[in-house]
């Protein structure tokens, strides 16, 4: 069984920063995107930034040029460096792992965390 576990969250005041971390663990053999997303009361979850296996990455307009997502793929680990930070960045940080090939199944599948509340105040 594949998990994804959090860490890294915490309060914060605007403008300083903070790293998240997400480590999968399970019989990986391989995992097409490692994402973050996130969640307010009342409100969809959101993509906020995406990295696929050959490194590209993909950012929500809304956290382009403070956040920076990476991968330590041997970890099979993904990082969130979230810098300048905002109030409405407040909210449930979730990481989720998909195209997942895990040992004792033959398709792809994703997974999510349980996430890490992010709170910026002012």
């Amino acid at each position: 069984q594949v998990q994804l576990v959090e860490s890294g969250g915490g309060l914060v005041q605007a403008g300083g920063s903070l790293r998240l971390s997400c480590a999968a663990s399970g019989n990986i053999l391989s995992i097409n995107v490692m994402a973050w997303y996130r969640q307010v009361p009342g409100k969809q979850r959101e993509l906020v930034a995406a990295i696929i296996s050959g490194g590209s990455t993909n950012y929500a307009d809304s956290v382009m040029g403070r956040f920076t997502i990476s991968k330590d793929s041997a970890k099979n680990t993904v990082y969130l460096q979230m810098n300048s930070l905002k109030p409405e960045d407040t909210a449930l940080y979730y990481c989720n792992a998909a195209g997942v090939l895990s040992g004792g199944y033959s398709s792809l599948r994703a997974y999510w965390g349980r996430g890490t509340q992010v709170t910026v105040s002012l």
